[in-house]
């Protein structure tokens, strides 16, 4: 199997000036990604090290520069999934954490359970040895002044940052072995304690050697209405291509509770997709050597993994 990995920076509105930080951030991660699978490594780390590339990177929703809860705070939530056995790890409303998703991979490898979320995954963290950031270390100028604007009475936070900068990615190792890793801060000026779809195996991920993989992005309480991970599963699995079964699945999230987001979707023959139903996705992808990206609907830019090297 040739190994294949697809990223995503998360679905909603970019502003200009922010285009090429998205892109760069997007790029960025697929190539570690596909370095780590390359070199032999297996797709499940290739996800976690190319979502550790995001969640450090402060143009994105997850790590170091998620949006802040109504409190001001950041509260995380991470799941991974591994498809040749269906383990799957996640955290949520987790705080003063650099990388959730390596603590979702300690869940799933450390922990006889899926999900652990708040003191829980905080005392897990400290058991497992992994250190605290102080909280103002994951805050951005950008995502306060973002939590500044939502305070305003006239704002609606959950329309105006729909799923921007969550992150993930999916990818397929030469043995055909399929993972998915998501991760994200969440929706800004949320209620202390929410929970998305992020961190829920089925809605923020899935992965399954017998079909294939997905990472959503979006409005979480729609993506979790529909399940909607694993509902492009279920379509792939009724013999849809990667890309029918995300505009099908999209397109009913849009009819049936009128939410918006995107996915990206490889199958177990390594094909995939990128799909998205807001305004904008940052994405990139590797495969047979050749990197692919986009932002818009319709855009494709293509170079080498040579060039893309020598450009980052």
């Amino acid at each position: 199997m040739k190994p294949v990995i697809v990223v995503h920076g998360g679905a909603g509105t970019i502003v200009k000036e922010k285009e090429e930080g998205y892109r760069t951030g997007v790029k960025q991660a697929a190539l570690k990604g596909y370095n780590i699978l390359k070199n032999g490594g297996s797709a499940l780390d290739a996800v976690e090290e190319a979502v550790v590339v995001l969640e450090d990177n402060p143009y994105f929703n997850a790590g170091c520069g998620s949006v802040l809860n109504e409190k001001g705070d950041v509260e995380m939530d991470a799941i991974i999934m591994d498809g040749r056995n269906l383990a799957s790890g996640a955290v949520s409303a987790v705080r003063c954490i650099a990388n959730p998703i390596k603590l979702a991979r300690l869940v799933m490898e450390k922990t006889d359970h899926l999900l652990l979320t708040d003191r829980g995954a905080s005392l897990f963290a400290k058991a497992q040895g992994v250190s605290e950031v102080p909280g103002e270390m994951l805050v951005t100028d950008r995502s306060r002044e973002r939590w500044r604007a939502n305070l305003k009475p006239d704002s609606n936070p959950k329309v105006s940052q729909i799923g921007l900068g969550t992150v993930g990615a999916v990818a397929i190792d030469s043995e055909g072995n399929v993972a998915c890793a998501t991760s994200t801060g969440g929706i800004t000026n949320k209620m202390v304690g929410r929970v998305g779809d992020t961190a829920c195996i089925g809605s923020g991920g899935y992965a399954d050697n017998l079909v294939g993989a997905t990472s959503t992005t979006g409005h979480g309480e729609s993506i979790m209405k529909v399940v909607l991970a694993r509902l492009i599963m279920h379509h792939m699995e009724q013999g849809m291509t990667p890309e029918e079964a995300a505009d099908t699945a999209l397109s009913y999230m849009k009819k049936r509770v009128n939410g918006l987001g995107g996915v990206i979707v490889i199958s177990k023959s390594g094909d995939w997709t990128a799909k998205f139903s807001t305004n904008q996705m940052s994405w990139a992808a590797v495969k047979d050597e050749q990197m692919q990206c986009g932002i818009y609907h319709g855009e494709n830019q293509a170079t080498t993994i040579e060039e893309a090297r020598v450009r980052l």
